[in-house]
Protein backbone atom coordinates (compact mmCIF):
# COMPACT_ATOMS: atom_id res chain seq x y z
CA UNK A 1 0.00 0.00 0.00
CA UNK A 2 2.71 2.50 0.82
CA UNK A 3 4.42 1.65 -2.52
CA UNK A 4 1.03 2.00 -4.58
CA UNK A 5 0.80 5.48 -2.79
CA UNK A 6 4.07 6.85 -3.37
CA UNK A 7 3.51 5.82 -7.50
CA UNK A 8 -0.34 7.76 -7.14
CA UNK A 9 1.80 10.42 -5.44
CA UNK A 10 3.97 10.81 -8.34
CA UNK A 11 1.66 10.56 -10.63
CA UNK A 12 -0.59 13.52 -9.75
CA UNK A 13 3.02 15.62 -9.26
CA UNK A 14 3.57 15.21 -12.56
CA UNK A 15 0.12 15.95 -13.93
CA UNK A 16 0.39 18.80 -11.92
CA UNK A 17 3.48 20.06 -13.20
CA UNK A 18 1.83 19.22 -16.91
CA UNK A 19 -1.21 21.64 -16.21
CA UNK A 20 1.17 24.10 -14.69
CA UNK A 21 3.98 24.31 -17.19
CA UNK A 22 1.17 24.54 -19.96
CA UNK A 23 -1.84 26.53 -21.04
CA UNK A 24 -4.97 25.65 -23.01
CA UNK A 25 -3.45 27.19 -26.28
CA UNK A 26 0.32 25.64 -25.53
CA UNK A 27 2.34 28.20 -24.69
CA UNK A 28 4.92 28.45 -21.61
CA UNK A 29 3.91 29.49 -19.10
CA UNK A 30 7.10 28.97 -17.06
CA UNK A 31 7.94 31.93 -14.50
CA UNK A 32 10.96 33.20 -16.62
CA UNK A 33 14.09 35.33 -14.74
CA UNK A 34 13.91 39.04 -15.73
CA UNK A 35 17.46 39.17 -15.43
CA UNK A 36 17.96 37.01 -18.04
CA UNK A 37 18.38 38.81 -21.25
CA UNK A 38 18.04 37.64 -24.76
CA UNK A 39 21.82 38.00 -25.69
CA UNK A 40 20.44 37.86 -29.38
CA UNK A 41 18.85 41.36 -29.55
CA UNK A 42 20.30 44.39 -28.41
CA UNK A 43 20.63 45.18 -24.50
CA UNK A 44 20.88 48.11 -22.48
CA UNK A 45 24.95 48.54 -22.15
CA UNK A 46 24.87 50.32 -19.02
CA UNK A 47 21.40 48.76 -17.82
CA UNK A 48 20.79 48.32 -13.90
CA UNK A 49 19.17 44.54 -12.98
CA UNK A 50 16.08 44.96 -11.14
CA UNK A 51 17.15 41.95 -9.17
CA UNK A 52 20.57 41.28 -7.81
CA UNK A 53 22.84 39.34 -9.32
CA UNK A 54 26.20 38.04 -7.99
CA UNK A 55 29.60 37.34 -10.34
CA UNK A 56 32.19 35.68 -8.73
CA UNK A 57 35.95 36.94 -10.33
CA UNK A 58 39.16 35.52 -10.20
CA UNK A 59 41.24 39.01 -9.18
CA UNK A 60 44.88 40.11 -9.36
CA UNK A 61 45.25 41.94 -5.39
CA UNK A 62 48.92 43.72 -4.87
CA UNK A 63 49.82 43.29 -1.01
CA UNK A 64 51.87 45.89 -1.46
CA UNK A 65 49.42 48.59 -2.81
CA UNK A 66 48.54 50.33 0.53
CA UNK A 67 45.94 52.66 -1.47
CA UNK A 68 42.74 51.44 -0.05
CA UNK A 69 41.76 53.45 3.18
CA UNK A 70 38.68 54.27 5.29
CA UNK A 71 38.19 50.49 5.95
CA UNK A 72 38.20 49.47 2.41
CA UNK A 73 38.78 45.90 1.30
CA UNK A 74 39.77 44.57 -2.00
CA UNK A 75 35.32 43.56 -1.98
CA UNK A 76 34.45 46.41 -0.78
CA UNK A 77 35.75 49.87 -2.31
CA UNK A 78 34.77 52.56 -4.26
CA UNK A 79 35.00 50.51 -7.63
CA UNK A 80 32.90 47.63 -5.90
CA UNK A 81 30.27 50.23 -4.11
CA UNK A 82 30.21 52.25 -7.88
CA UNK A 83 29.58 48.67 -10.01
CA UNK A 84 26.60 47.67 -7.04
CA UNK A 85 24.66 51.02 -6.97
CA UNK A 86 25.05 51.21 -10.95
CA UNK A 87 24.58 47.64 -12.11
CA UNK A 88 23.30 45.61 -8.97
CA UNK A 89 25.95 43.47 -9.56
CA UNK A 90 27.39 42.25 -5.59
CA UNK A 91 31.34 41.34 -6.82
CA UNK A 92 32.43 37.93 -5.06
CA UNK A 93 36.05 36.78 -5.23
CA UNK A 94 36.50 33.45 -6.57
CA UNK A 95 40.43 33.71 -5.80
CA UNK A 96 42.88 36.09 -5.30
CA UNK A 97 46.52 36.30 -5.97
CA UNK A 98 49.56 38.63 -6.06
CA UNK A 99 50.65 39.78 -9.13
CA UNK A 100 53.66 37.15 -9.10
CA UNK A 101 50.78 34.44 -8.40
CA UNK A 102 48.31 35.36 -10.56
CA UNK A 103 48.74 33.61 -13.26
CA UNK A 104 49.62 30.86 -11.66
CA UNK A 105 46.33 30.71 -9.78
CA UNK A 106 44.85 30.56 -13.31
CA UNK A 107 46.87 28.23 -14.84
CA UNK A 108 45.45 25.81 -11.79
CA UNK A 109 41.92 27.12 -12.41
CA UNK A 110 42.25 25.67 -16.38
CA UNK A 111 43.56 22.57 -14.97
CA UNK A 112 40.87 21.87 -12.91
CA UNK A 113 38.36 22.91 -14.69
CA UNK A 114 37.09 25.12 -11.74
CA UNK A 115 36.89 28.67 -13.22
CA UNK A 116 35.55 31.83 -11.52
CA UNK A 117 32.39 33.36 -13.40
CA UNK A 118 35.29 36.14 -15.12
CA UNK A 119 38.85 36.72 -15.05
CA UNK A 120 41.44 38.71 -16.80
CA UNK A 121 43.74 36.35 -19.06
CA UNK A 122 46.51 36.61 -21.39
CA UNK A 123 46.77 35.52 -24.78
CA UNK A 124 48.45 32.10 -23.55
CA UNK A 125 45.93 31.47 -21.19
CA UNK A 126 42.95 32.55 -23.76
CA UNK A 127 43.92 29.95 -26.28
CA UNK A 128 43.68 27.10 -23.63
CA UNK A 129 40.47 28.07 -22.67
CA UNK A 130 38.66 28.22 -25.76
CA UNK A 131 40.98 24.33 -26.71
CA UNK A 132 39.47 22.95 -22.99
CA UNK A 133 36.17 24.33 -24.70
CA UNK A 134 35.52 26.20 -20.93
CA UNK A 135 34.64 29.52 -21.35
CA UNK A 136 31.72 31.28 -22.70
CA UNK A 137 30.77 32.37 -26.30
CA UNK A 138 30.67 36.16 -26.23
CA UNK A 139 30.17 36.90 -29.96
CA UNK A 140 26.52 38.12 -29.15
CA UNK A 141 27.35 39.77 -25.80
CA UNK A 142 30.18 41.87 -27.93
CA UNK A 143 27.88 42.63 -30.35
CA UNK A 144 24.95 43.53 -28.22
CA UNK A 145 25.99 44.93 -25.33
CA UNK A 146 29.48 46.13 -25.71
CA UNK A 147 29.23 50.26 -25.10
CA UNK A 148 29.28 51.82 -28.23
CA UNK A 149 32.57 54.05 -26.66
CA UNK A 150 34.60 50.29 -25.91
CA UNK A 151 33.63 49.84 -29.45
CA UNK A 152 35.00 52.97 -30.92
CA UNK A 153 38.35 52.28 -29.30
CA UNK A 154 38.28 48.63 -30.19
CA UNK A 155 37.35 49.23 -33.65
CA UNK A 156 40.30 51.36 -33.36
CA UNK A 157 42.83 48.54 -33.85
CA UNK A 158 42.04 48.01 -37.30
CA UNK A 159 41.01 44.80 -36.38
CA UNK A 160 43.99 43.56 -34.21
CA UNK A 161 42.21 43.28 -31.07
CA UNK A 162 38.83 41.44 -31.87
CA UNK A 163 40.98 38.96 -34.28
CA UNK A 164 43.45 38.27 -31.03
CA UNK A 165 39.75 36.80 -29.96
CA UNK A 166 38.12 35.53 -32.64
CA UNK A 167 38.41 31.49 -32.99
CA UNK A 168 36.54 29.70 -35.80
CA UNK A 169 34.67 32.99 -36.01
CA UNK A 170 33.49 33.25 -32.85
CA UNK A 171 34.55 36.34 -30.15
CA UNK A 172 35.36 34.11 -27.28
CA UNK A 173 36.56 36.95 -24.82
CA UNK A 174 36.58 41.04 -24.33
CA UNK A 175 39.96 42.63 -25.59
CA UNK A 176 41.23 45.57 -24.17
CA UNK A 177 42.83 48.17 -25.91
CA UNK A 178 45.55 50.30 -24.66
CA UNK A 179 47.80 53.67 -24.84
CA UNK A 180 51.15 52.69 -27.31
CA UNK A 181 53.03 54.54 -24.31
CA UNK A 182 52.35 51.69 -22.08
CA UNK A 183 55.11 50.02 -23.94
CA UNK A 184 58.03 52.49 -24.08
CA UNK A 185 60.02 51.99 -21.15
CA UNK A 186 61.33 55.53 -19.59
CA UNK A 187 65.07 55.76 -17.43
CA UNK A 188 63.30 57.42 -14.16
CA UNK A 189 65.61 58.98 -12.22
CA UNK A 190 66.21 61.36 -9.18
CA UNK A 191 66.95 64.26 -10.88
CA UNK A 192 67.63 65.71 -7.39
CA UNK A 193 70.36 63.63 -6.58
CA UNK A 194 72.13 64.32 -9.98
CA UNK A 195 71.93 68.03 -9.13
CA UNK A 196 73.26 67.80 -5.64
CA UNK A 197 76.08 65.88 -7.31
CA UNK A 198 76.73 68.12 -10.75
CA UNK A 199 75.66 65.44 -13.13
CA UNK A 200 74.10 65.72 -16.69
CA UNK A 201 70.67 63.10 -17.07
CA UNK A 202 73.10 60.00 -19.29
CA UNK A 203 72.22 60.21 -22.75
CA UNK A 204 74.27 56.83 -23.71
CA UNK A 205 75.30 53.76 -21.73
CA UNK A 206 78.14 54.79 -20.79
CA UNK A 207 76.75 57.60 -19.35
CA UNK A 208 74.07 55.90 -17.74
CA UNK A 209 77.24 53.64 -16.46
CA UNK A 210 78.82 57.10 -14.67
CA UNK A 211 75.84 57.97 -12.98
CA UNK A 212 75.14 54.24 -11.40
CA UNK A 213 78.66 54.22 -10.47
CA UNK A 214 78.17 58.11 -8.71
CA UNK A 215 74.67 57.22 -7.20
CA UNK A 216 76.38 53.86 -5.66
CA UNK A 217 79.86 55.56 -4.35
CA UNK A 218 78.83 59.33 -3.76
CA UNK A 219 75.91 58.98 -0.39
CA UNK A 220 74.16 61.19 -3.03
CA UNK A 221 71.00 61.00 -0.11
CA UNK A 222 73.90 62.34 2.62
CA UNK A 223 72.96 59.79 4.77
CA UNK A 224 76.62 59.09 5.23
CA UNK A 225 75.72 55.79 4.70
CA UNK A 226 76.76 52.91 1.80
CA UNK A 227 72.85 51.93 1.00
CA UNK A 228 72.19 53.51 -2.35
CA UNK A 229 71.33 51.63 -5.48
CA UNK A 230 72.19 53.05 -8.77
CA UNK A 231 70.01 51.24 -10.76
CA UNK A 232 67.07 48.69 -10.08
CA UNK A 233 66.66 45.00 -11.07
CA UNK A 234 63.42 43.43 -11.72
CA UNK A 235 61.92 41.53 -8.62
CA UNK A 236 60.64 38.19 -8.30
CA UNK A 237 57.13 39.41 -9.80
CA UNK A 238 59.10 41.55 -13.11
CA UNK A 239 61.13 40.44 -16.03
CA UNK A 240 64.37 41.43 -17.38
CA UNK A 241 62.64 42.54 -20.66
CA UNK A 242 59.03 42.74 -22.27
CA UNK A 243 58.52 40.04 -24.56
CA UNK A 244 56.14 39.54 -27.23
CA UNK A 245 53.62 37.58 -24.88
CA UNK A 246 53.67 40.32 -22.29
CA UNK A 247 54.85 43.48 -23.92
CA UNK A 248 53.89 46.24 -21.87
CA UNK A 249 54.58 47.35 -18.56
CA UNK A 250 57.40 45.49 -17.25
CA UNK A 251 58.95 47.30 -13.99
CA UNK A 252 62.17 47.26 -13.39
CA UNK A 253 63.27 45.59 -16.28
CA UNK A 254 66.64 46.06 -18.34
CA UNK A 255 64.57 47.39 -21.68
CA UNK A 256 66.34 50.67 -22.47
CA UNK A 257 69.29 49.16 -22.18
CA UNK A 258 68.54 46.07 -24.37
CA UNK A 259 67.29 48.16 -27.22
CA UNK A 260 70.05 50.93 -26.80
CA UNK A 261 72.09 48.30 -28.33
CA UNK A 262 69.69 47.06 -31.11
CA UNK A 263 69.02 44.41 -28.78
CA UNK A 264 65.25 42.98 -28.60
CA UNK A 265 64.85 39.74 -26.44
CA UNK A 266 61.25 38.17 -26.20
CA UNK A 267 60.43 39.78 -30.12
CA UNK A 268 60.12 38.37 -33.10
CA UNK A 269 62.13 40.06 -35.67
CA UNK A 270 62.98 39.91 -39.69
CA UNK A 271 66.04 38.11 -39.97
CA UNK A 272 68.81 39.37 -42.55
CA UNK A 273 67.47 36.59 -44.97
CA UNK A 274 64.13 37.83 -44.35
CA UNK A 275 62.68 35.04 -42.72
CA UNK A 276 61.74 35.59 -38.84
CA UNK A 277 63.95 35.27 -35.76
CA UNK A 278 63.99 34.98 -31.95
CA UNK A 279 65.59 38.14 -31.11
CA UNK A 280 66.37 36.39 -27.86
CA UNK A 281 69.06 34.22 -29.92
CA UNK A 282 71.21 37.06 -31.89
CA UNK A 283 74.54 38.33 -31.02
CA UNK A 284 73.39 41.99 -30.18
CA UNK A 285 71.63 40.56 -27.71
CA UNK A 286 74.60 38.39 -26.24
CA UNK A 287 76.19 41.86 -26.29
CA UNK A 288 73.66 43.43 -24.10
CA UNK A 289 74.30 40.81 -21.75
CA UNK A 290 78.04 41.52 -21.35
CA UNK A 291 76.93 45.28 -20.69
CA UNK A 292 74.69 44.43 -17.92
CA UNK A 293 77.19 41.39 -16.66
CA UNK A 294 79.42 44.09 -16.49
CA UNK A 295 77.35 46.53 -14.82
CA UNK A 296 76.34 43.93 -12.01
CA UNK A 297 79.46 42.93 -11.43
CA UNK A 298 81.02 46.90 -10.45
CA UNK A 299 77.87 47.11 -8.30
CA UNK A 300 76.10 49.53 -10.23
CA UNK A 301 72.76 47.47 -10.05
CA UNK A 302 70.75 46.47 -7.65
CA UNK A 303 72.68 43.22 -5.90
CA UNK A 304 69.21 41.81 -4.63
CA UNK A 305 67.88 41.83 -8.22
CA UNK A 306 65.43 38.37 -9.26
CA UNK A 307 65.00 37.45 -5.72
CA UNK A 308 63.84 41.10 -4.05
CA UNK A 309 60.07 40.53 -3.67
CA UNK A 310 59.48 44.15 -4.33
CA UNK A 311 61.82 46.39 -6.23
CA UNK A 312 59.29 49.68 -5.32
CA UNK A 313 60.36 48.96 -1.83
CA UNK A 314 63.18 50.43 -2.49
CA UNK A 315 62.45 53.43 -4.10
CA UNK A 316 59.67 54.70 -1.67
CA UNK A 317 62.32 54.31 0.96
CA UNK A 318 64.74 56.10 -1.23
CA UNK A 319 67.65 54.05 -1.32
CA UNK A 320 67.49 53.34 -5.55
CA UNK A 321 68.26 56.48 -7.99
CA UNK A 322 67.38 54.86 -11.08
CA UNK A 323 64.78 52.07 -12.73
CA UNK A 324 62.64 51.82 -16.13
CA UNK A 325 59.02 51.50 -16.25
CA UNK A 326 56.62 52.95 -18.37
CA UNK A 327 55.17 56.84 -18.28
CA UNK A 328 52.42 55.54 -15.28
CA UNK A 329 54.99 55.21 -12.70
CA UNK A 330 53.54 57.72 -10.31
CA UNK A 331 50.38 54.98 -10.11
CA UNK A 332 53.32 52.75 -8.62
CA UNK A 333 55.99 54.04 -6.45
CA UNK A 334 56.45 57.33 -7.49
CA UNK A 335 53.58 58.95 -5.46
CA UNK A 336 54.69 56.78 -2.08
CA UNK A 337 57.92 58.22 -2.34
CA UNK A 338 57.31 61.38 -2.84
CA UNK A 339 54.84 61.70 -0.25
CA UNK A 340 57.68 59.98 1.53
CA UNK A 341 60.19 62.17 0.73
CA UNK A 342 58.62 65.36 -0.87
CA UNK A 343 62.43 66.57 -2.14
CA UNK A 344 62.46 63.17 -3.98
CA UNK A 345 62.27 64.96 -7.74
CA UNK A 346 61.76 61.62 -10.08
CA UNK A 347 61.61 62.78 -13.60
CA UNK A 348 62.02 60.36 -17.04
CA UNK A 349 64.15 60.54 -19.40
CA UNK A 350 63.59 59.14 -23.19
CA UNK A 351 67.32 57.15 -22.67
CA UNK A 352 69.84 55.82 -23.46
CA UNK A 353 70.41 56.23 -26.94
CA UNK A 354 71.88 54.25 -29.34
CA UNK A 355 75.52 54.21 -31.06
CA UNK A 356 73.76 56.93 -33.31
CA UNK A 357 71.82 59.29 -30.97
CA UNK A 358 68.20 58.14 -31.93
CA UNK A 359 65.92 56.55 -29.20
CA UNK A 360 64.86 52.89 -30.18
CA UNK A 361 63.09 51.35 -27.69
CA UNK A 362 60.56 47.92 -28.32
CA UNK A 363 56.83 48.94 -28.92
CA UNK A 364 53.68 46.90 -27.87
CA UNK A 365 50.81 45.37 -29.21
CA UNK A 366 47.81 46.98 -29.17
CA UNK A 367 45.77 44.56 -26.94
CA UNK A 368 47.44 42.07 -24.62
CA UNK A 369 44.90 41.15 -22.09
CA UNK A 370 41.28 39.64 -22.36
CA UNK A 371 38.41 38.95 -20.06
CA UNK A 372 36.60 35.32 -20.25
CA UNK A 373 33.61 34.55 -19.32
CA UNK A 374 33.16 30.76 -17.23
CA UNK A 375 30.84 28.43 -20.12
CA UNK A 376 27.70 28.34 -18.12
CA UNK A 377 27.88 30.91 -15.87
CA UNK A 378 23.98 33.06 -16.25
CA UNK A 379 24.73 36.23 -17.02
CA UNK A 380 27.73 36.57 -19.47
CA UNK A 381 26.47 40.08 -20.17
CA UNK A 382 27.21 40.89 -16.52
CA UNK A 383 30.92 41.22 -17.53
CA UNK A 384 30.31 43.72 -20.33
CA UNK A 385 28.45 45.81 -18.41
CA UNK A 386 31.38 45.95 -15.71
CA UNK A 387 33.46 46.90 -18.35
CA UNK A 388 30.92 49.23 -19.96
CA UNK A 389 30.72 51.05 -16.86
CA UNK A 390 34.77 51.63 -15.88
CA UNK A 391 35.07 53.18 -19.55
CA UNK A 392 32.30 55.42 -18.77
CA UNK A 393 33.20 56.19 -15.10
CA UNK A 394 36.99 56.21 -14.94
CA UNK A 395 37.32 60.28 -14.86
CA UNK A 396 35.20 59.82 -11.46
CA UNK A 397 37.34 57.52 -9.11
CA UNK A 398 40.00 58.79 -6.78
CA UNK A 399 43.21 56.56 -7.31
CA UNK A 400 44.67 57.99 -4.19
CA UNK A 401 41.80 56.17 -2.15
CA UNK A 402 42.16 52.80 -4.20
CA UNK A 403 44.26 51.94 -6.85
CA UNK A 404 42.81 51.18 -10.38
CA UNK A 405 43.37 47.53 -9.62
CA UNK A 406 40.78 47.08 -7.33
CA UNK A 407 38.61 47.85 -10.10
CA UNK A 408 36.07 44.31 -10.71
CA UNK A 409 37.70 42.56 -14.05
CA UNK A 410 39.42 45.69 -14.81
CA UNK A 411 41.02 46.20 -18.64
CA UNK A 412 42.51 49.77 -19.98
CA UNK A 413 40.55 51.63 -22.78
CA UNK A 414 42.29 53.95 -24.53
CA UNK A 415 43.15 55.00 -27.83
CA UNK A 416 46.94 54.04 -28.95
CA UNK A 417 47.63 57.83 -28.60
CA UNK A 418 45.88 58.77 -25.49
CA UNK A 419 49.11 59.80 -23.71
CA UNK A 420 50.37 62.03 -26.33
CA UNK A 421 47.19 63.90 -26.78
CA UNK A 422 46.75 64.91 -23.04
CA UNK A 423 50.20 65.38 -22.54
CA UNK A 424 49.80 68.11 -25.72
CA UNK A 425 46.24 69.50 -23.99
CA UNK A 426 48.18 69.70 -20.64
CA UNK A 427 50.69 71.60 -22.60
CA UNK A 428 48.65 74.29 -24.13
CA UNK A 429 45.96 75.20 -21.43
CA UNK A 430 49.37 75.89 -18.96
CA UNK A 431 50.67 78.06 -21.82
CA UNK A 432 47.53 79.75 -22.15
CA UNK A 433 46.97 78.88 -25.81
CA UNK A 434 43.85 76.71 -25.15
CA UNK A 435 41.38 76.43 -23.23
CA UNK A 436 39.89 73.47 -21.58
CA UNK A 437 36.87 73.74 -23.09
CA UNK A 438 38.64 73.15 -26.21
CA UNK A 439 39.22 69.49 -25.41
CA UNK A 440 35.43 68.56 -24.24
CA UNK A 441 34.14 67.30 -27.14
CA UNK A 442 36.21 64.06 -27.69
CA UNK A 443 34.77 61.09 -25.47
CA UNK A 444 37.44 58.66 -27.10
CA UNK A 445 39.72 60.44 -24.50
CA UNK A 446 37.79 60.00 -21.70
CA UNK A 447 39.58 61.12 -18.81
CA UNK A 448 40.91 64.35 -21.00
CA UNK A 449 37.66 66.59 -19.56
CA UNK A 450 39.04 66.05 -15.91
CA UNK A 451 42.62 66.46 -16.93
CA UNK A 452 42.22 69.86 -18.67
CA UNK A 453 39.25 70.90 -15.95
CA UNK A 454 41.76 70.16 -12.85
CA UNK A 455 45.43 70.65 -14.30
CA UNK A 456 45.45 74.30 -12.65
CA UNK A 457 44.81 72.25 -9.01
CA UNK A 458 48.14 70.14 -9.05
CA UNK A 459 50.83 72.01 -11.08
CA UNK A 460 52.59 75.14 -9.88
CA UNK A 461 54.13 77.89 -11.39
CA UNK A 462 56.37 77.75 -13.40
CA UNK A 463 54.25 75.87 -15.50
CA UNK A 464 56.44 74.33 -17.88
CA UNK A 465 59.24 73.52 -14.94
CA UNK A 466 58.37 70.12 -13.88
CA UNK A 467 60.65 69.76 -11.13
CA UNK A 468 58.60 68.24 -8.06
CA UNK A 469 58.80 71.57 -5.95
CA UNK A 470 56.23 72.99 -8.57
CA UNK A 471 53.41 70.45 -8.06
CA UNK A 472 50.50 70.89 -4.98
CA UNK A 473 49.98 67.04 -3.85
CA UNK A 474 47.74 68.17 -1.07
CA UNK A 475 44.83 69.57 -3.24
CA UNK A 476 44.19 66.38 -5.26
CA UNK A 477 46.70 63.77 -5.19
CA UNK A 478 44.73 61.22 -7.16
CA UNK A 479 45.09 63.78 -10.28
CA UNK A 480 48.22 64.82 -9.43
CA UNK A 481 48.87 61.24 -10.05
CA UNK A 482 47.44 61.53 -13.77
CA UNK A 483 48.79 64.49 -14.68
CA UNK A 484 52.46 64.25 -13.20
CA UNK A 485 52.46 60.33 -15.60
CA UNK A 486 51.48 62.78 -18.49
CA UNK A 487 53.55 65.35 -18.63
CA UNK A 488 56.83 63.81 -16.69
CA UNK A 489 56.05 60.20 -17.72
CA UNK A 490 54.79 60.98 -21.30
CA UNK A 491 56.40 64.04 -21.99
CA UNK A 492 59.68 62.76 -23.22
CA UNK A 493 58.03 60.07 -25.34
CA UNK A 494 56.14 63.46 -27.23
CA UNK A 495 59.44 65.67 -27.36
CA UNK A 496 61.47 62.66 -29.09
CA UNK A 497 61.38 61.16 -32.09
CA UNK A 498 60.80 57.66 -31.41
CA UNK A 499 62.36 54.73 -34.04
CA UNK A 500 60.38 52.23 -32.59
CA UNK A 501 60.76 48.32 -33.08
CA UNK A 502 57.67 45.85 -33.03
CA UNK A 503 57.56 42.42 -32.82
CA UNK A 504 56.31 40.22 -36.55
CA UNK A 505 53.68 38.90 -33.95
CA UNK A 506 52.59 39.12 -30.48
CA UNK A 507 50.46 35.95 -30.10
CA UNK A 508 51.57 32.31 -29.55
CA UNK A 509 51.88 28.93 -32.13
CA UNK A 510 50.88 25.82 -31.55
CA UNK A 511 53.72 24.37 -30.89
CA UNK A 512 54.22 26.82 -28.11
CA UNK A 513 51.31 25.39 -26.34
CA UNK A 514 53.39 22.65 -25.65
CA UNK A 515 57.04 23.74 -25.62
CA UNK A 516 56.58 27.94 -24.75
CA UNK A 517 56.78 27.72 -20.80
CA UNK A 518 59.83 25.69 -21.34
CA UNK A 519 61.75 27.45 -23.46
CA UNK A 520 61.30 30.61 -21.68
CA UNK A 521 62.00 29.15 -18.68
CA UNK A 522 65.43 27.93 -20.61
CA UNK A 523 66.12 31.37 -21.66
CA UNK A 524 64.74 33.31 -17.89
CA UNK A 525 66.89 30.99 -16.20
CA UNK A 526 70.26 31.46 -18.69
CA UNK A 527 70.07 34.96 -18.42
CA UNK A 528 69.66 35.57 -15.36
CA UNK A 529 72.70 33.39 -14.25
CA UNK A 530 74.90 35.25 -17.27
CA UNK A 531 74.15 38.77 -15.94
CA UNK A 532 74.93 37.97 -12.52
CA UNK A 533 77.93 36.28 -13.29
CA UNK A 534 77.18 32.53 -12.07
CA UNK A 535 77.39 31.23 -15.61
CA UNK A 536 79.81 32.29 -18.02
CA UNK A 537 79.22 34.99 -21.22
CA UNK A 538 79.57 31.59 -23.25
CA UNK A 539 76.20 30.29 -21.99
CA UNK A 540 74.70 32.04 -24.38
CA UNK A 541 76.05 30.18 -27.16
CA UNK A 542 75.05 27.14 -26.11
CA UNK A 543 71.52 28.58 -25.11
CA UNK A 544 70.85 29.20 -28.63
CA UNK A 545 71.26 25.90 -29.69
CA UNK A 546 68.87 24.00 -26.73
CA UNK A 547 66.48 26.64 -27.48
CA UNK A 548 66.56 25.60 -31.53
CA UNK A 549 66.24 21.71 -30.34
CA UNK A 550 63.77 22.03 -27.86
CA UNK A 551 61.11 23.31 -30.39
CA UNK A 552 62.52 26.98 -31.56
CA UNK A 553 63.10 26.02 -34.97
CA UNK A 554 59.55 24.48 -35.37
CA UNK A 555 58.41 27.32 -33.58
CA UNK A 556 60.44 29.83 -35.81
CA UNK A 557 58.76 28.15 -39.09
CA UNK A 558 55.30 28.65 -38.03
CA UNK A 559 55.70 32.33 -37.02
CA UNK A 560 56.88 32.53 -41.21
CA UNK A 561 54.12 30.40 -41.85
CA UNK A 562 51.45 33.28 -40.14
CA UNK A 563 53.70 36.55 -40.80
CA UNK A 564 53.48 35.49 -44.80
CA UNK A 565 49.38 35.07 -44.67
Amino acid sequence: MKQKGKLISFVGFILIFMLVACSDDGSSSTVEDDNAPDLSEPGDPFGKYEEAITIAIGQEVDPSDTSLQNGDTPLDNQYTRHVKENLNIDVEHAFTASPSNYDQKVSLAIASNDLPDAMVVGPVELRQLVEADQIADLTDVYENYASPAIKEIIDSTEGVAINNVTFDGRIMAIPNSQAGADGVHNLWIRQDWLDDLGLEPPQTIDDLKEVAKAFVEDDPDGNGQDDTIGLAGPDTSNKLYANFLESTNNLYGFDGIFSALHAYPGYWLEGDDGEPVYGSTLPETKEALSVLRDMYSEGLIDTEMGVREDSGESIISGNTGMFFGPFWMPYGPITDAVKTNPEANWQSYAVPLDANGEYTPHLSTTTTQYVVVRKGYEHPEAAMKILNNLLAHESEFDPSIGGPGYYPIRLVYAPADEMEVTTEALREVLAGTKEPSDFYDMPAYKLLKSDVDTVFDVKLEPYDDMDIEYWDLETNLGQWTRTYSALVGTGPLVDTEIKGVTSLVYSQTKTMEDRWVNLKKLEDETFLKIIMGTASLDTFDQFVEDWKKQGGETIAEEVAEITSN
